[in-house]
Parts: structure tokens; sequence; C-alpha cells
């Protein structure tokens, strides 16, 4: 990481009780960032953290409210959109029923060039020239926090915002963060709420029935060395949970059945495999057909759960789904959903992706980054979730992973894949194994 320009001129302090410094990603649910004043221009002449004078009470620290400035980490598409439209106008009414003047809230996605929760370090350059002259504070949420704005003055009002301890990088040894217990990540029907300025909503997204099994496409790259050890794994797992699914291979093995897609396997990328499914499933498949999944043979995928959290997501728009990494975004990149935790198309997504001229620059190229840069260029953004997962569980910090209901985990690499499964993504803690019930704990993992 390089020294960002103006970055001396920013106190980080971190409002979250759980900080994962996991690679990729790195998951904080809320934090609040103060403007340094501007003869405060050597960072290494600031003092450490320490409490504020002030007595920490509304009366004594309402007249900052207007100068807190909330940027909700919000995404374009209609579901998540909504969802941050909702926490701005909940956190202007409680603003205006204290009778206040009210704050700055903004919403990412509109903000131009900047989309989601890969934007911080570019937003803070951006604050400090648009905004930094009139505001003491600039609040980072997810767009599922429901914040007490009056929990929230009260403790920003502990600190004094000239004194907080900074260094966005300083000599390497990365940001000091400071945790607030009051910025919780526990769900809002914790008992600890009374307690908290922040809470969030860690159940699985329902905005309706979930879709129709008829309506997920589940498409499984494999290939023939592949089929003896990862495809058991697949039937004895989540196979069960699919309607309609097909095994993509080099091999035609009528056993599983495996289709010859006429690719030869590569050792590195599946980019001429991955736009050969793609132009099946829109040539092939049922016209109805509205969602295609693309896995790996080493993913392991919860299709109960996903078919619960498409509800949430419209068929009629361009959906690009799973867990978002990014390439170059610091110098003009773009986003990519990664292919091991599984990629969610809308069949609208496929038409316009396919109508264009982005293709494969080889036939090994890494799928999921070619697919990123596609969508990129078609002005088509992938969305984001957490619930999607490139690694295995005890890749994870257990807090972070407290925090969800997980869709998918990928690689068998040196766990048992069937006991990670009915662990962490059957419909049930107990499931049928060969006749046999099963329970496996968290924990153990």
């Amino acid at each position: 990481m390089s020294r960002e320009p103006g970055c001396n001129r920013w106190l980080l302090f971190a409002a979250c009780t759980h900080l994962f410094f996991l690679l990729p990603p790195l998951r904080t649910r809320a934090f609040a960032v103060s403007v340094v004043p501007e003869g405060a221009e050597d960072e290494t002449e600031l003092p450490v953290l320490q409490k504020s004078e002030k007595s920490g009470t509304i009366s004594k620290i309402s007249k900052e409210l207007k100068e807190i400035v909330f940027i909700i980490q919000s995404q374009s598409n209609s579901f998540h959109s909504k969802r941050a439209e909702d926490l701005k106008r909940d956190i202007l009414k409680q603003t205006a029923d204290l009778g206040k003047e009210l704050p700055t809230v903004l919403l990412i996605h509109q903000m131009d060039g900047h989309e989601g929760a890969w934007t911080i370090l570019p937003l803070m350059r951006d604050f400090s020239v648009t905004y930094g002259r009139n505001s003491s504070w600039i609040f980072f949420c997810e767009e599922d926090t429901r914040i007490q704005v009056v929990k929230l003055l009260e403790t920003l009002g502990r600190f004094d915002g000239s004194k907080i301890a900074l260094y966005i990088w300083q000599k390497g040894e990365g940001p000091h963060l400071t945790p607030v217990p009051e910025f919780c990540t526990d769900d809002m029907n914790s008992y600890k709420v009374d307690h908290c300025a922040t809470t969030f909503s860690n159940f699985l997204p329902l905005c309706g029935e979930p879709v129709k099994k008829e309506d997920v496409f589940v498409a499984v790259k494999t290939c023939q060395k592949f089929h003896g050890d990862r495809i058991p794994v697949v039937k004895q797992t989540w196979e069960r949970e699919a309607a309609l699914i097909e095994y993509y291979s080099d091999y035609a093995d009528i056993s599983i059945p495996t289709i010859d897609l006429g690719i030869p396997n590569t050792d590195r990328g599946h980019c001429g495999k991955t736009f050969a499914i793609l132009e099946r499933f829109l040539n092939h498949s049922s016209p109805r057909t509205p969602w295609l999944v693309i896995v790996d043979d080493d993913t392991l995928i919860s299709i109960f759960r996903l078919r619960k959290l498409l509800s949430c997501y419209d068929p009629k728009e361009p959906v690009f789904l799973g867990e978002r990494y990014g390439y170059g975004l610091g110098t003009g990149g773009y986003s990519y959903i990664t292919g091991g935790g599984g990629m969610v198309f809308s069949r609208i997504a496929v038409q316009k992706l396919l109508a264009s001229k982005c293709r494969c620059y080889s036939m090994d190229a890494p799928d999921d980054m070619v697919l990123g840069m596609c969508f990129s260029g078609l002005g088509i953004p992938v969305t984001h979730s957490p619930l999607f997962h490139q690694a295995r569980p005890m890749d994870y910090p257990k807090g972070y992973l407290s925090h969800q209901i997980p869709v998918s985990f990928h690689k068998h690499w040196n766990i048992d894949p069937v006991k990670v499964y009915f662990t962490w993504l059957a419909p049930n803690t107990e499931e049928s194994l060969n006749g046999k019930k099963v329970g496996y704990n968290r924990e153990d993992l």
C-alpha cells in the first residue's frame, strides 16, 4: 500500500468491536474518521487517544450533529440501494425528531467513481477536499446498519477529535485502531442493544417467497481428474437441493453424468469453459429459467439459502452476484466476483454479456477476472454479498462468521468437506447422511 496524497490530514479511529485483517476482505461494520485541524500537519506530533474534556452529554455535543457526514457503503443494485435509502431516511428522521440541523448523508454508489466498501481510502482523500473544512466527523457504515443517533452522539462526545491517534500509514506499521464497544456488531435483537450506537441485521435476507428450484440452473465446472474425488462430495451434500444441475468437463462420463463442452482442461484459468457454459445456458436451457449459478467442483454451497437470498433480487435487472474482489482499483481497475465462492447471473446479465464483443483473451485466462472486466466495460457493476466465501470456514475468524448465515465456502484442502457442509450450509444443523443422523459443532472447525 502506498501513501495517498493528503492522508496526513486524517485521524482514524475504528468504531467497532470486531476488526478482521483477513485479505480479502477487510471487514469493519462501521467506523468513524475525524478531521485533523489545519494546523496539525505533522502526523508525528499527533497525541494518542484520550478522553475528551467534554462531559459527553447531548447538550454539550448536539451542536456537532450537523458536522457529521454519514457515508453509507451502498450498491447500485435496486435491493441494496433501497436498503441504503431506508437507512438514510431513518438517520434524517431521528435527527429531525431531535430538532437539530440535519447532517449530510451520502450513498457511495451515487458518488462518481465509487461503488461499495472498496472505496474507503479514496473517499477519505476526496472527503478532505469536499467536506473537510466544514465537518468534524465522517462516519462509514454498511447499508444494513441500524443507528441510534442519540447514542452515536454520546459516543463521539467522549473523544476529542483533535486528539485521536491516527496514522493511516506510518512507517509501515499500519493504522492505530481504537475499539469502541458502543459500535456493536450484535444483532438488533441482542440484549446489548440498549448500550449500542449501532446494531446489524444478522439474518439471511428474505424479501418474499424463495425463488423456485426450477428457476435456478446450476453449472458445475469440473475435469476428468477430479471426477472420482470432488464430484462424489457434491452428490453427498448439496446436489439434492438443485432441481436443474449439469456437470461440465473435458470428458463425457455417463455415470455422473458430465457434458464435454469440447474445451480442453487448463491448469490455470477456465475462461474458455466458463464462456461455453454461458453460451449453453442462453441457447439450450429453458428461456424461462431466470438464474444461472456457476460453481467449481470443490465449491460447497447451500442452494436452499441461495433461493432465499435471490428473492431480494430482480431477475429483470442485469445481476452479477457473489463475493467481490478487486483488481487495480486504485488505478482505474475493476471489481469482479470470485469464482470459487460461486458466481450468480441473471439471464439478462448473460444476454448483455454475450451480445457484447467482450471475450476471453486466452482459453486459460482467469474467468472471474475476465467477467469482471467485461461487465465493467458494459457499465454493469458487480453486486457483493459477504455470504459467499472464496475460502474455507477455518480461514476466517470465528467472530466474522458468527454474524452471518453463509451461502458458500470453497476448497476441499485439508478438511472433511462433507462435515463442513453439514456443519455450516445444510438447511438444518442435523441432516441424514447414509441413513444416520449427524451433527457437528462449528467450534470444532
